[in-house]
């Protein structure tokens, strides 16, 4: 059978797969994209959707915990673990849907199963069916990445798990060990610890949330523990021995090991890059660390190959593929878009309190020369914070004292991975101080503190 021939195959159908697909689609080319699991990738299956539903849930179940204090009465609050998680298998399932129905609205020819890249310019896929061989001046690979596991640590999905166990679990936790408080390691330990579970969290760096700025790390630790989390920073999981209703796990912290017994192991240690299988060594291209190497255009270093996303390397976030499969496509497409900018793109974690951050840490911004201005504005001093019964957290923002250059803001508390996208417009605009200055806030709003951080930085601020 004759190849079927393509302007553009994308083998992966996350979100920077199916992005890139579709806008190759919009702009006239004929697009192909392979799948092996879910169309939606991981992020709409098994990593940003179907968490921030369990993550819903626990707000909500933790808001009736607080009906007393705003003047309400709930009795016999309780939860129903394979109904929250039915819940969120579900909105996965819808996203996944909509995933499939643009595909084909935008009539990109979907192909599900395994790819590989026999040849410059041809990919082949296996399924149950058989395979099929398909051509294309210009691959993209968006194939993500999934769960790193550390030797003696390993999933089993039975008492340690890795997020996709965490997300269908077999039991409820009642005393857990999440190892790493990155963004996944502590998303989890925020839903299982709000719904009851003695939480302990264990860190090799020498704080939690390690790539935030340091003083929202503290603030935010500070609310983990009020909470009932037990935080171990700069400690180590050396191993585990497993029984079947429990882990024993053997952590090293200050030169001294101790043993402690938890009923589940959520391991959050990094991630993959899912490089295996589609034939890049043959080909020539490089690899660092299972990331595919690539210059600030996502291209490979074979002509007509590109990688988009997780598999491309830091930051490994979906809204990071998603456009980047737009520059690539339009690239493809004769257009000359703009690279995307890393330092530009927002950090967001959706535990409690959320956690969000664009640009420089303050000890960043210092070790690359920068004299600089720092605000920080609290929720307490915000009247929308204090009627909404969330007076706890931080906008903290970061100028160029010469310049008025914003270079970072960082964020803790109630909804701020919905506020920290006007400070990521604002980098994107280079706003400097005066232009955040002279822009007005609506009120009662939570972004009132925003601009409060920026008056502070240079000691305008009003409700402080």
């Amino acid at each position: 059978m004759a190849a079927k021939s393509f302007d553009l195959i994308v083998i992966g159908a996350g979100p920077g797969g199916y992005v890139a697909a579709i806008r190759g689609a919009q702009l006239g080319l004929k697009v192909a994209i392979v799948e092996r699991e879910n169309l939606g990738g991981i992020c709409l299956n098994w990593g940003c959707i179907p968490t921030k539903a369990l993550l819903r849930s626990a707000e909500v179940f933790h808001l009736m915990h607080r009906a007393k204090d705003f003047g309400l009465t709930a009795d016999k609050i309780d939860y129903d673990l394979e109904a929250v998680v039915k819940r969120s298998r579900g909105v996965a399932k819808q996203m996944e849907g909509g995933v499939k129905h643009l595909l084909k609205k935008n009539k990109v020819e979907v192909f599900m199963g395994e790819a590989s890249i026999p040849a410059k310019g041809k990919v082949s896929v296996k399924s149950d069916k058989g395979h099929e061989d398909l051509t294309a001046k210009n691959i993209v690979l968006a194939t993500g990445a999934r769960a790193r596991e550390l030797p003696g640590l390993e999933a089993d999905g039975k008492r340690v798990w890795t997020y996709r166990h965490a997300l269908q679990p077999v039991h409820d936790p009642k005393k857990l060990l999440v190892i790493g408080s990155g963004a996944i390691g502590i998303e989890f330990a925020s839903f299982y610890n709000t719904l009851g579970a003695d939480t302990t969290v264990v860190e090799v760096m020498d704080r939690v949330l390690p790539v935030e700025d340091e003083e929202i790390s503290k603030f935010a630790k500070k609310a983990f523990e009020k909470q009932g989390m037990t935080i171990m920073q700069k400690a180590t999981v050396k191993k585990l021995d497993r029984a079947a209703d429990k882990v024993t796990a053997h952590i090293e912290r200050d030169g001294k090991v101790e043993k402690l017994d938890f009923d589940t192991v959520i391991s959050a240690v990094g991630i993959v890059g899912n490089t295996e299988g589609l034939g890049l060594e043959d080909l020539g291209v490089k690899v660092d660390r299972t990331h595919v190497v690539t210059d600030e255009y996502c291209r490979t270093s074979i002509d007509g190959l590109y990688a988009i996303g997780d598999i491309a390397g830091a930051p490994w976030l979906a809204h990071k593929a998603s456009h980047e499969g737009v520059m690539v496509a339009e690239l493809i497409a004769g257009q000359k878009p703009h690279p995307v900018k890393p330092e530009s793109i927002a950090g967001c974690t959706y535990c409690h309190p959320q956690v969000a951050s664009v640009g420089l840490t303050e000890t960043k911004a210092k070790e690359q020369g920068y004299d600089i201005k720092v605000g920080r504005f609290p929720f307490i001093g915000n009247g929308k914070a204090v009627a909404l019964g969330e007076p706890e957290g931080l906008v903290k923002t970061i100028f160029d004292a010469k310049t008025g250059e914003l270079l970072g803001a960082h964020m803790v508390g109630a909804e701020v991975t919905e506020l920290i996208q006007g400070y990521v417009v604002g980098r994107q605009l280079e706003t400097t101080e005066e232009d955040l200055m002279n822009t007005v806030f609506p009120h009662p709003t939570l972004s009132e503190m925003m601009h409060e951080s920026v008056l502070d930085a240079f000691d305008r601020v009003i409700h402080m």
